[in-house]
């Protein structure tokens, strides 16, 4: 057996050690290993899958590794999508902004905080899909927008956030505020009573 394929066989194993030490080793052997990697994915259950992304993101992206990680956001599994959002903290995707900014909709928590992370790593250019998803979506993926913009401190946000923090709940207030303060806007935006 090749090495490659023992790596790959070791991945999905089902062993933890054995896995996370295949997906360590498999970025050292290239092109040919993702491309296993890649070729794996719709054959293997949700154990599987994950451990195939996380080997996934210790590769350099190539557009077929992206439309992998893109798809694995939809996963069925929420561990899953978590890898793929992670894979995404590691390598800023841009085409995968408007993906990732629907699953700071994710109904998992953790998938939509790393979401969030990894629009926070595309920095300023996931403004406009970030305040798309402050006015409209879901009470936690505007929470997650809302962090991902006190963060990125980009001044195209101040508007947004000043809407979302008179109309938001306290958390909501809390990184709206946190954001607005990071910009420098400082308690300007408070209405007197």
């Amino acid at each position: 057996m090749t090495e490659l394929k023992a790596l790959c066989a070791e991945l999905i194993s089902g062993d933890d050690s054995r896995a996370e030490s295949a997906a360590q080793k498999l970025p050292e052997l290239g092109c040919e290993a993702l491309n296993s990697i890649c070729d794996l994915y719709e054959t293997v259950d949700s154990e599987g899958r994950w451990w195939l992304i996380r080997a996934l993101a210790g590769f350099e992206t190539t557009s077929r590794a992206a439309a992998i990680l893109l798809a694995a956001l939809s996963d069925e599994s929420e561990d899953v999508r978590q890898a793929a959002a992670m894979a995404f903290c590691h390598h800023p995707d841009p085409q995968a902004m408007s993906t990732l900014a629907m699953t700071l909709n994710d109904p998992d928590p953790m998938t939509a905080k790393l979401a969030s992370n990894a629009m926070i790593m595309l920095d300023k250019q996931a403004t406009p899909d970030l305040l798309g998803v402050l006015e409209n979506g879901s009470p936690t993926a505007r929470l997650e927008a809302a962090r991902a913009l006190a963060e990125i401190k980009d001044t195209r946000a101040i508007p947004g956030l000043m809407k979302a923090y008179e109309s938001g709940s306290a958390i909501l207030q809390y990184w709206a505020g946190l954001g607005l303060d990071n910009m420098g806007v400082g308690m300007v935006y408070l209405k007197p009573d």
